[in-house]
């Protein structure tokens, strides 16, 4: 189908299987697309219940994105449909993965007649909510930009259930008042990049009701999904993600410093930039590297190891390198980046270096090795490296699926540090993170950020 201004009756039901005639109006070849693409998400595990698989069944997914062809709209793999680009080409709004939506709703643990708020619209996702939770349900769906909006209400209005409600208005501040329930909406699904956790979201959200959102914690994002106890949220289930970021008043810029005429550059994802007086004249020094000891084959995850490096390193930042490694004075990839920390004219950073080959993947290894320069780089090598084995002690698994998640807790900002749990602390301007790893011992809070002096002489 085309992005056409016809209208059609509205429609909650679709064809489920090959021998039911299509609705009016509608290529049999969508029916016949969006079962495979339904019966792929269930193959992966992503949509244990069957209202979801129902939803995905039957909610025209190619109504609402109509810039691309059926296969396209209809992919059941990791692919996202972009709808719309900022001036400098950067995705500002999509059709996320098929299978990464059922996992949210599914983690949304929705019941009939609920109630649910959506901040960043499009409609087919608040469209899967309202199939979910029934015709007694509803969904106030809000997006900041006009034209999403306007986008989103003509495609309700042509193949909705009449079960959405659409608002412009910066998501970020929540639902208008007269339209959130009394006693707060029953679940809350953020669809774009948080780097920070709007107060509203906890506050409009009812007591025990679930906050599904993807947030970043050291530029890597994971869609955590959270239940409201009192003024904390509590994280139950973490899924690996990406998505578009924030364009409302949550949005952030993070600093980013260029390194040797652009060859490098430092990202402080944590939104502190750190002294780095003397570190271009530290890369032009000696390299000192340590080996970890902690290897891993070909396709092994190692996610949790980026994010535990984030969540617990002060002075945690990422490098990134621009040109390729023999021209550079990393071993980094061209456009790839590394964990990293700094320190008083110091750096360290983390790669993979390749210890095995052969001819098959099974046959080939790479052990974690950390590289540093600057005076205080040997300890700072250390420091990282401590982590990577604390983290293959505790938190790595051989299964990819059973990596050992943080205890996560998050805290209204202001909470005293005495009225913290145990745990490392990741403050951002509206909340406080409490990470608690398996195997790590923090007897006090302790922020994350970079502290200064204090870089070096802290354990892990």
């Amino acid at each position: 189908m085309t992005g056409s201004q016809r209208h059609t009756e509205p429609a909650t039901s679709y064809p489920i299987a090959a021998d039911q005639p299509p609705v009016p109006g509608e290529p049999a070849e969508a029916a016949r697309l969006r079962t495979a693409m339904a019966q792929k998400v269930i193959d992966g595990g992503w949509a244990p219940s069957e209202r979801v698989r129902e939803a995905l069944r039957t909610v025209p997914r190619h109504r609402f994105a109509p810039e691309v062809n059926l296969a396209a709209a209809y992919d059941g793999d990791d692919r996202a449909v972009i709808t719309r680009y900022d001036e400098a080409g950067a995705a500002i709004s999509s059709v996320s993965a098929a299978w990464l939506q059922a996992d949210m709703i599914e983690h949304l643990g929705l019941e009939p007649g609920t109630v649910v708020f959506e901040a960043g619209s499009g409609g087919y996702n608040a469209e899967l909510i309202a199939h979910v939770t029934g015709p007694a349900g509803r969904v106030v769906t809000v997006d900041i930009d006009p034209w999403v909006v306007r986008r989103t209400r003509r495609f309700l209005t042509e193949v909705g259930s009449g079960r959405v409600t659409a608002v412009e208005a910066d998501a970020a501040l929540g639902a208008p008042a007269h339209l959130v329930p009394r006693g707060g909406f029953d679940a809350g699904v953020i669809t774009y990049n948080c780097w920070d956790i709007a107060p509203a979201w906890r506050e409009q959200l009812a007591e025990g009701g679930r906050l599904v959102l993807p947030l970043e914690m050291g530029g890597y994002t994971r869609a955590v999904t959270f239940e409201r106890r009192g003024e904390v949220l509590r994280a139950r289930h973490f899924t690996y993600c990406g998505f578009v970021r924030d364009q409302g008043q949550q949005g952030r810029t993070i600093p980013v410093l260029s390194l040797l005429d652009g060859g490098l550059t430092l990202r402080f994802e944590h939104g502190t930039a750190a002294d780095t007086t003397g570190l271009e004249e530290a890369l032009r020094g000696r390299r000192h590297e340590v080996a970890t000891g902690v290897t891993m084959g070909a396709n092994a995850y190692f996610g949790s190891l980026q994010l535990y490096a984030a969540t617990t390193l002060s002075g945690f930042c990422r490098l990134a390198a621009h040109q390729e490694p023999d021209e550079g004075v990393t071993a980094i990839a061209k456009d790839r980046d590394a964990p990293a920390i700094v320190g008083d004219a110091s750096l360290a950073y983390l790669i993979h270096v390749k210890t095995k080959d052969g001819d098959s993947p099974q046959d080939k290894e790479w052990e974690w090795t950390v590289h540093a320069f600057g005076e205080q780089g040997p300890a700072l090598a250390e420091r990282l490296a401590d982590t990577v084995r604390a983290w293959g002690r505790h938190v790595r698994a051989d299964d990819n699926g059973k990596h050992a998640d943080p205890v996560l807790t998050v805290h209204p900002a202001g909470t005293p540090d005495d009225a913290l749990p145990a745990g490392d602390v990741l403050n951002k301007e509206h909340c406080r993170l409490v990470f608690r790893w398996p195997g790590r011992d923090v007897p006090q809070p302790r922020p994350v950020e970079h502290s200064g002096a204090d870089i070096v002489t802290e354990g892990v």
